[in-house]
């Protein structure tokens, strides 16, 4: 029984990462100029604009693409809403009316104002402009970027994300009305929740005051885990590789942490006693630099440089079947890809558990700092 369920495991990773292979050769990469008529990513330059690509959200949802016979480029997926504030308030349409471009080139009229869509962000053009103008490093001179509110990708993946751990955690909640031990999928739950309240709620905030931020705990680490677990599979959501989630996620902790301060967290971050009134200022800013700033920076760049990373590593290494295919044919490259590739997801799945934990530690830690009165002697 062991050996088949390690052969299942297996099974799954080698069609979720053949799958991902698939979709890097037949997808067409949205950047213009780095296309053949085909639409797949056969040089260095296409795979690098590809990768990314990927790395960035994107206003629309796609499963996959490919070519027709008769040469047209067709999408599976669904748009999404975009909604702008724009110089002439809200205006909201469906991504669909930029038809997958992503240069600048189909231009969208609503309300009397023209939008483009350019490396994934959208522009309002100048009162009179039919077209994008661009410069030599392809920036647009006649159009500014407009304050975007859209659901995009990232946010598709946030909603799904929440609602798995809505309908998990009621069901678990549901359970323990009636029975001490959970049963089903809930028996999965339960283990993970004593973990976070037992390795790292406990220790690090205390036995008297954890319980107030097991909540907020509990959610940053299952949210955390699940869209990593998310980004691993062939739909393309990189929702913790996003420096705006990273940044609100680590805002969150900061603000928690500030707010719940005991008065001995502020005499001695305001104040600090046994130090020379001189210092006591210039130790006073450090302290508040260090709360307000570094320890956020410290939660948010690690999430996002971790996740990044490791999309950038297996998009590359499944890129290797394009990229090395003059050199050792079709067959040796799609194995090597194929074998490099599974190598690193189930690093990843390693890895998406452990920013998480990393993610829970560190923002328990820093709750701890905050609420913890000293003794006085």
């Amino acid at each position: 029984m062991e050996i088949a369920q390690k052969s299942i495991k297996f099974l799954t990773i080698a069609i979720i990462a053949l799958f991902s292979a698939t979709i890097f050769a037949s997808e067409i990469d949205k950047e213009t100029g780095h296309q053949n008529d085909d639409g797949r990513v056969n040089t260095g330059e296409e795979v690098k604009a590809y990768i990314q690509h990927h790395l960035k959200d994107s206003h629309d949802f796609s499963f996959f693409s490919y070519t027709s016979d008769e040469g047209e480029r067709k999408h599976f997926g669904f748009p999404l809403p975009v909604i702008l504030w724009t110089s002439e308030g809200l205006v909201t349409f469906m991504s669909s009316e930029f038809h997958h471009n992503d240069d600048g080139h189909v231009i969208v009229d609503k309300k009397g104002l023209k939008f483009a869509k350019i490396h994934s962000k959208i522009y309002e053009l100048e009162n009179g402009a039919t077209s994008v103008s661009f410069d030599e490093t392809h920036h647009a001179t006649n159009a500014a970027k407009v304050l975007d509110f859209s659901i995009t990708k990232s946010v598709v993946g946030i909603l799904f994300a929440g609602f798995l751990m809505l309908l998990a955690f009621s069901k678990l909640a549901k359970q323990y009305k009636t029975r001490q031990i959970p049963k089903g999928f809930s028996r999965v739950l339960e283990p993970l929740v004593i973990y976070v309240r037992d390795e790292i709620a406990k220790p690090n905030i205390g036995e008297k005051k954890y319980k107030k931020f097991m909540g907020f705990l509990l959610t940053v680490f299952f949210f955390i885990w699940i869209l990593n677990l998310l980004g691993l599979t062939p739909l393309g959501f990189n929702v913790t590789g996003q420096i705006a989630v990273t940044v609100g996620l680590a805002l969150f902790t900061m603000v928690i942490y500030m707010f719940n301060g005991s008065k001995d967290f502020w005499a001695h971050t305001l104040w600090m006693p046994g130090v020379p009134y001189v210092l006591r200022p210039i130790l006073a800013v450090i302290e508040l630099a260090g709360f307000i700033l570094i320890k956020p920076f410290s939660l948010l760049v690690r999430l996002f440089a971790n996740i990044t990373a490791g999309h950038f590593v297996v998009m590359s290494l499944i890129a290797l079947m394009v990229t090395m295919k003059e050199a050792f044919g079709p067959v040796a490259s799609t194995g090597m890809s194929l074998v490099l590739a599974l190598f690193i997801m189930v690093i990843e799945i390693l890895v998406a558990f452990l920013q998480a934990f990393i993610f829970t530690m560190l923002s328990s830690l820093f709750i701890g700092m905050a609420v913890e009165e000293h003794e006085h002697h």
